[in-house]
C-alpha cells in the first residue's frame, strides 16, 4: 500500500512546511460542506511532548479551502487528571494552545461532557462482539485521523492504530481493554513518596505512614497511571493475562471503528518528537528519535509499521525492552486488519 512521505528539517517552521507539503498530496473524498472531525491528542496536563497546535490549524486551514467544515475531537479518559471530564478536557487543550480561536475552528468533546454520548458498534472478534465509542463515528460525514507516533508503556508505540482505538473509546471500552493491567511494587526502588495513591483515580493505592504503598487489585482498574506517573520506576505492570491480550484488544477496537469510517476519513502520522511514552503523560518525556517528517496512507496498519521502519525496530525495543509489541502488526494481519 502506497505510503507518501513528507520531509521536515527538524525545525517546527520547517515541519509546517512538510505537512503543508503532504496535504497538497492526500487524497481526499471529502464534499464541500462536509463536517470533519479531526482526531487528535492535545495532551495530557503538565505533558510537554504533545504535538503543538499549529499543525492541527495547518490541517484546518487545508479542510477550509477544500470548502469542508472542520472541528477537532477528543474524547474523555479513564484516569485523573486533565482530561478525565470534558470541562477539564477543554481546559487542557486551551492550555496547551488548543482554543477554537487559535484554531478557527470548534473543539469538540466526541463522547459527550459526561463520557455518556456513546454507541456500540459490531466487532465480532475474539474479544470483542462489539465495541463502544463516540456517536460522532455515525453522525459525522468525514475524519482526518491525525496521530502522533511515540511510544507506549503497554504497547511498545502508539500511532494510527492506538489514535482510533483508544480516541474513539468509550471509558466502559477503554476499561475492557486496560482489564488486565495491574501494578506490581519493586520494594527496594519505593521511597514512599505517594505520587501512587495521588493518582489513582479508582482509589485503589493506599500508604499506611511508614509503610509502603499497598494496591487493592480488585478495585483497580488497570489505567496504568500509578506505574507510568512513578518517578522512581518502582512499578511496573503486572499482567493478569499477557501483554499481547491487551494489543490484541487495541487492534480489534481499531478495526472495528476503522470499519465504518474507513471509505470518509483521511490518515497521516506525525513523526516528530517521537517520545519514549504516550502524550497521557505529565512531564518531559524522552525523545527517542530525529524528527523525520509526516507520512500518509491509506490503511492505518501500513501507515503505523511504515513509522517503525523509519525509527528502526530497536529502538522501540530499546524504549520498551521486553515488550512483544510487534503482536499489533501480527495480530492485525490474523483478523484482516490490514486495509
Amino acid at each position: 500500500m502506497e505510503i507518501q512521505f513528507s520531509e521536515t528539517d527538524g525545525t517546527q517552521t520547517g515541519s509546517v512546511a512538510a505537512l503543508e507539503a503532504l496535504l497538497k498530496k492526500v487524497r481526499h473524498p471529502f464534499a464541500p460542506g462536509d463536517a470533519v472531525g479531526i482526531k487528535l491528542h492535545w495532551g495530557e496536563r503538565g505533558n510537554e511532548s504533545f504535538l503543538e497546535p499549529v499543525y492541527a490549524r495547518t490541517i484546518v486551514s487545508w479542510l477550509a479551502s477544500l470548502e469542508a467544515r472542520p472541528f477537532v475531537f477528543d474524547t474523555t479518559v479513564l484516569y485523573s487528571g486533565g482530561r478525565r471530564l470534558g470541562k477539564d478536557s477543554l481546559e487542557t487543550a486551551a492550555r496547551h494552545g488548543y482554543t477554537a480561536e487559535y484554531l478557527g475552528c470548534p473543539l469538540v468533546i466526541a463522547d459527550g461532557m459526561d463520557g455518556r454520548d456513546v454507541i456500540d458498534i459490531p466487532a465480532g472478534y475474539k474479544h470483542f462482539a462489539t465495541v463502544q465509542v463516540a456517536s460522532l463515528l455515525q453522525s459525522t460525514p468525514g475524519f482526518f485521523i491525525f496521530s502522533h507516533f511515540k511510544g507506549h508503556l503497554a504497547s511498545g508505540y502508539g500511532g494510527a492504530v492506538k489514535n482510533l482505538s483508544m480516541g474513539f473509546a468509550s471509558r466502559a471500552q477503554k476499561q475492557r481493554m486496560h482489564a488486565d493491567v495491574r501494578p506490581t511494587l519493586k520494594p527496594g526502588k519505593c521511597t514512599r513518596c505517594g505520587v501512587c495513591v495521588q493518582v489513582c483515580p479508582s482509589k485503589a493505592a493506599a500508604m499506611t505512614p511508614g509503610e509502603p504503598p499497598r494496591y487493592d487489585l480488585k478495585r483497580c482498574i488497570g489505567c496504568a497511571q500509578c506505574i507510568a506517573a512513578c518517578p522512581e520506576t518502582a512499578l511496573k505492570i503486572q499482567w493478569n493475562a499477557s501483554p499481547e491480550m491487551f494489543q490484541e484488544k487495541l487492534v480489534e477496537t481499531a478495526a472495528a471503528v476503522w470499519s465504518q469510517i474507513r471509505h470518509r476519513s483521511v490518515l497521516v502520522n506525525a513523526l516528530i518528537k517521537v517520545s519514549a511514552e504516550c502524550d497521557c503523560l505529565p512531564g518531559k518525556a524522552k525523545i527517542i528519535a530525529p524528527d523525520f517528517g509526516f507520512l500518509a496512507g491509506a490503511s492505518p496498519l501500513a501507515l503505523d509499521e511504515a513509522c517503525v521502519r523509519f525509527l528502526g525496530a530497536d529502538t522501540i525495543t530499546a524504549a520498551h525492552p521486553g515488550l512483544a509489541w510487534q503482536r499489533q502488526s501480527t495480530y492485525a494481519r490474523e483478523i484482516g486488519f490490514i486495509t
